[in-house]
Formats: C-alpha cells, sequence, structure tokens
C-alpha cells in the first residue's frame, strides 16, 4: 500500500477511525458497516455494556462467517474437480474408440 493513498474515515460503534486501504473507499466504507453492524448487534442482543466484549463477540462471529464460506467454497471445488475428472474421463474413454473428436451439431463424438 502507498503511503499517498488518502485515509477513509468509518465510525464503528460510535468510535471514528482513520483507516488506509487499497481497495477504495466504497469498499472500506462497506466493511467498516458490516463490523459495526454486527458490533450493534452483539452489544443488543447480549446486553454486555463494554465495547471490547462486544467488538469480540462480533469477531467472532465474522470469523464463523467467513469459516462456513470457506467450507462451502471448498465443497464447491471438490465438486467441480470431481465432474471435471468425470468429464475427462468420458473424453479419453471417446478418444480411444475411434480416433480425433469432432464436434457434430454441438456435441463431441468421435470419429467412426
Amino acid at each position: 500500500m502507498d503511503d499517498q493513498t488518502p485515509p477513509v474515515r468509518v465510525t464503528i460503534f460510535g468510535e471514528e477511525y482513520s483507516i488506509r486501504s487499497e481497495k477504495g473507499e466504497e469498499y472500506t466504507q462497506a466493511c467498516a458497516r458490516h463490523v459495526d453492524e454486527l458490533i450493534q448487534e452483539a452489544h443488543l442482543r447480549t446486553r454486555v455494556p463494554e465495547p471490547h466484549k462486544a467488538a469480540i463477540l462480533a469477531a467472532m462471529q465474522i470469523t464463523d462467517q467467513l469459516y462456513r464460506t470457506r467450507a462451502a467454497s471448498q465443497s464447491q471445488s471438490r465438486l467441480l474437480s470431481e465432474r471435471m475428472a468425470g468429464l475427462r474421463a468420458r473424453i479419453e474413454a471417446a478418444l480411444g474408440q475411434g480416433g480425433e473428436p469432432h464436434f457434430e451439431q454441438g456435441n463431441l463424438t468421435p470419429e467412426v
């Protein structure tokens, strides 16, 4: 990140912060709003008076969201890899049955 990047002013749980980010003002503001909303929700839901405890609860919720998203992404990647392996096997089987493939009306068929 460049020291010339102008800071973005954000407010989180009533405190103002100046943050430098390569992602730009709109993205930084959106991230700050998300964090603020989760801290506010944790504060109201648990009625903890200490801001740092509400921030910790919000951090736990954000981490949970991150881990769930990663798990879903890894699951999708595995499924995609399995489908690609299946398609590769079908293509290799088709190639082994009669020569080079050619396209006929959008379908991959072996030349006979």
